[in-house]
C-alpha cells in the first residue's frame, strides 16, 4: 500500500488565493479542502480528519484566532498556521500564543509555504513514547515545577514560534533549549548553541553571519556563519542580552526576513531556522534602559519559559545529587558512593545560588574528598564554594559555616566585622583569591576555571588582566 496522501484545510475568503495555494500544495502531493467562512471551517473539522490547516486571520464571520483556539482545544494534534498581512506582527504573535503552529505573511511566498507545510506535516505527537523517554534523560526531577515545565516544553516544541527562556544561572537553559529542538519537527537538522557573552564584539558578526575570503585581515577563506549552520534546525542564543545594539539590529533582520548577508558578500542567503534565546537578565528592564532593542524583544519573546531555581524543587535536589554521583563515579571508573542521612539533610537546606551547576560542582568535589563508600556532611562542607543555607523561619538567607579543617579564612570574615582596608579593596582581594583558587585547582586551564566559576571565558580574561594574572599576554 502507498503512503496516505496528506489532507490540509485552507480557510480564506479570497477565492483566487485559495486556488493558488491549492495548486501549490497539489504539486507537493497534498490534497486540500477549502472553506471561506469560520463556521464552514469548524463544520469541516467535525466531518474530516485533517493533517494540517492554514487560515486567514480576517474571515467574514469571525477571526482566524477563534479557529486557532477551536483547533488547539479540540484537535490538538493538528497543526494550524495563520496568514497575516505583511508587518502585522502583533496579531501573528497573538496567534502563536493561542496555539498556532506558525504564520506566513501575505503575499504568499511559495517557497515559504512549501517549507511551512513540510514542517507542519512532520510535527511529532504530544504523547509519543520516545518524547517521554527523551525528557527523562534530559530533565531530571519529579517536582511540581518540573512537571509543569515538561508540559510547557511539549506544547512549545510543536510550534515554530520563537522561544525565550529565563532563569537563574545554572538552571539548565541550554538543556531545555536542546530538548525543545529534539521534540520538534526540526530534530533531524542542527541545533546550534552560541553563548553571546563568550564571543568578542569584534568577532560576533563573522561568527553569526559568516564572511568571504579577504573581507578583512586574517580572512584567508570563506567561512559559514552559525546562523547558516542552523539552517532547517534551531539557533540557540544564550545570554542574548550581551549582544551590542548594532548586532541586535542585524539579528532582528535575520529573524524577520530569514535572510543573511555574510561579511564581504553582495548576495543574501535564505535561511530557515527557529530562534531560541535565553538570559538570566531582565530584558524588559534593559529595554526600558535603552540597552536592548524593543522590536527585537517582541520578536524573540513570543513563547516564554521560566526555569525554576533548584531551591524550589524540593526532593529533586537529592534525585539530582544521586544522578551526579552515579554519573561521575562511572566517568571516573570508581565504585559509586551513597549519601548519608546527614548529607541529604544538609543538601536540602542549601540555597544553591548557582543551582544545578553548583550542585554538580559540590558533588564532584565531595567525591574527590571521600575515601569511603559514602559522602557525609564533612565532605560536602569542605567545598570552597560558599553555600548559603535557607532560613525557613525568617525567610532570609544566611551563610553556612565551614567546619572543615582546611584553612580558607582568607575568603571569609565574621559577619559583624568590617574590613579595615575598606569594602572595595576587601572585595577585590576576595575576588583575586577565588580566581587563584580556581586556576590552581584546574592547573591554570582557564577554560575549565571559567566553567568552574560559572562565568564566560571573556569575563575570566577581563578579571585576569585586571589583577595582572594573564601571564600569556
Amino acid at each position: 500500500m502507498g503512503t496516505k496522501q496528506p489532507l490540509v484545510l485552507l480557510v480564506d475568503d479570497e477565492h483566487d488565493l485559495c486556488t493558488l495555494m491549492q495548486m501549490t500544495l497539489a504539486r507537493m502531493g497534498i490534497k486540500t479542502h477549502i472553506a471561506h467562512h469560520l463556521r464552514q471551517a469548524i463544520h469541516f473539522f467535525s466531518e474530516y480528519k485533517y493533517d494540517a490547516c492554514i487560515t486567514d486571520l480576517n474571515l467574514p464571520d469571525g477571526s482566524g484566532l477563534d479557529l486557532v483556539r477551536h483547533v488547539t482545544q479540540n484537535y490538538p494534534k493538528t497543526p494550524i498556521a495563520v496568514l497575516t498581512a505583511y508587518g502585522n506582527m502583533e496579531i501573528a504573535i497573538s496567534a502563536l500564543k493561542a496555539g498556532a503552529f506558525d504564520f506566513v505573511s501575505k503575499p504568499i511566498n511559495q517557497i515559504h509555504l512549501h517549507q511551512l507545510l513540510q514542517k507542519a506535516l512532520h510535527v511529532p505527537p504530544l504523547d509519543a513514547l520516545a518524547s517521554d523517554q527523551l525528557e527523562c534523560r534530559m530533565l531530571i526531577g519529579d517536582s511540581e515545577p518540573m512537571q509543569k515545565l515538561r508540559e510547557s516544553i511539549k506544547k512549545i516544541a510543536r510550534s515554530q514560534a520563537p522561544v525565550f527562556i529565563t532563569g537563574e544561572s545554572g538552571t539548565g537553559k541550554e538543556v531545555v533549549a536542546n530538548l525543545i529542538h529534539q521534540l520538534s519537527n526540526r530534530n533531524d537538522c542542527p541545533f546550534i548553541a552560541i553563548n553571546c557573552g563568550a564571543i568578542s564584539e569584534e568577532l560576533m558578526e563573522s561568527e553569526l553571519f559568516g564572511h568571504k575570503q579577504g573581507c578583512f585581515s586574517g580572512a584567508t577563506q570563506d567561512k559559514q556563519g552559525l546562523i547558516q549552520a542552523a539552517d532547517g534546525g534551531c539557533l540557540f542564543l544564550d545570554e542574548i542580552a550581551e549582544l551590542s545594539l548594532a548586532m541586535q539590529a542585524k539579528l532582528l533582520r535575520a529573524v524577520q526576513e530569514k535572510k543573511i548577508r555574510p561579511l564581504g558578500s553582495d548576495k543574501e542567503i535564505e535561511v530557515d531556522f527557529r530562534i531560541i534565546s535565553a538570559s538570566h537578565q531582565n530584558l524588559e528592564y534593559l529595554v526600558q534602559q535603552g540597552k536592548f532593542r524593543q522590536d527585537l524583544f517582541f520578536r524573540i519573546h513570543v513563547m516564554d519559559i521560566q526555569l525554576p531555581p533548584l531551591r524550589q524543587r524540593g526532593q529533586d535536589i537529592l534525585i539530582l545529587a544521586e544522578h551526579f554521583i552515579a554519573q561521575i563515579c562511572h566517568e571516573w571508573k570508581i565504585t559509586t558512593k551513597n549519601l548519608t542521612d546527614n548529607a541529604k539533610t544538609f543538601l536540602l537546606q542549601q540555597y544553591f545560588a548557582g543551582n544545578v551547576r553548583e550542585l554538580r560542582n559540590i558533588i564532584e568535589r565531595a567525591i574527590t574528598l571521600s575515601d569511603e563508600s559514602y559522602i557525609d556532611l564533612t565532605h560536602l562542607q569542605s567545598s570552597p564554594i560558599r553555600v548559603i543555607a535557607k532560613n525557613e523561619n525568617a525567610g532570609q538567607h544566611q551563610q553556612s559555616i565551614d567546619t572543615s579543617t582546611k584553612n580558607t579564612s582568607s575568603l571569609y570574615i565574621d559577619e559583624a566585622k568590617i574590613p579595615e582596608e575598606g569594602l572595595e579593596q576587601f572585595l577585590e582581594k576576595v575576588e583575586k583569591d577565588v580566581l587563584l583558587t580556581a586556576l590552581n585547582q584546574t592547573h591554570w586551564n582557564r577554560t575549565l576555571a571559567a566553567k568552574k566559576l560559572g562565568m564566560t571565558f571573556r569575563s575570566l580574561r577581563y578579571r585576569l588582566k585586571k589583577f595582572g594574572l594573564d601571564i600569556d599576554d
